[in-house]
């Protein structure tokens, strides 16, 4: 499902939205979730997930062309964990207790 997918499927559940205003909704909340990953918080959904950030120091790299050795620099990537409710439910019924 892509973005624009998801904010048809909410306008259409809440017809009494227009679908720009979903679409600005669920931009809004996109763009706090990355806001707040940026100044190095972690955002917890309860229920769905927790996003957060893992720091990828710099190495050397190899490319896997031609071989040759490469300088990658420190980075940081989004990380996603879901949460027990959502496993559980992917899961038809039972989270594990794996955490």
């Amino acid at each position: 499902m892509i973005k624009s997918e998801l904010v048809q499927r909410i306008a259409e559940q809440n017809p009494h939205l227009y679908q720009r205003d979903v679409e600005n909704i669920v931009n809004a909340i996109l763009d706090e979730v990355v806001d707040a990953l940026k100044g190095g918080d972690r955002v917890e959904l309860r229920g769905f997930g927790a996003f957060s950030i893992k720091n990828r120091p710099a190495r050397v790299g190899r490319n896997p062309r031609t071989g040759q050795k490469v300088e990658v620099m420190e980075k940081y990537v989004p990380f996603f964990k879901t949460g027990k409710e959502m496993r559980k439910r992917l899961n038809g019924g039972d989270a594990g207790d794996d955490d």
